[in-house]
């Protein structure tokens, strides 16, 4: 009898097919099992169907932002203590540090659990989604 996977999963959502398949990687050579969502609409539906355990999310996508999605995540009482790390390419003057005391300082929704720019560091990428995923318990793989 095979072992339950006990795998840590992650939910890559981002717009752009090379960031979606080079995070993939980069995460899954490390250990994670990955899914990827090309918008919020088709993020939330990954959501739904498989809890994964930690959430990295681009801000700036077509149909339905990042900026929507984790709205909707944070307003949804079952959903909302999955971590999300915010990667974004979109920052101020003081790099992705501006940008995380911009969304911290929002009062419309909680702040997200982490952040990262773009260019992506991928030994910080692993980092910090082991780090969110450590204490949390693997989300049920599909049948």
């Amino acid at each position: 009898m095979a072992a339950p996977t006990t795998l840590k999963k992650v939910l890559v959502v981002d717009d752009e097919a090379d960031v979606c398949v080079y995070l993939s990687r980069v995460l899954e050579e490390n250990g994670f099992r990955v899914r990827s969502a090309a918008d919020g609409a088709a993020a939330l539906r990954e959501v739904e169907q498989e809890r994964p355990d930690v959430i990295t999310l681009d801000l700036s996508m077509p149909e339905t932002s990042g900026v929507r999605f984790y709205r909707d995540l944070r307003e949804r009482p079952e959903l909302r203590e999955i971590p999300v790390i915010f990667v974004t390419g979109i920052t101020g003057p003081g790099g992705s540090k501006d940008t995380e005391r911009f969304y911290n300082a929002q009062r419309q929704v909680p702040p997200p659990d982490a952040f990262i720019g773009k260019p992506i560091d991928p030994e910080e990428l692993v980092a910090v989604v082991r780090k969110l995923s450590a204490d949390r318990k693997p989300a049920a793989a599909s049948a």
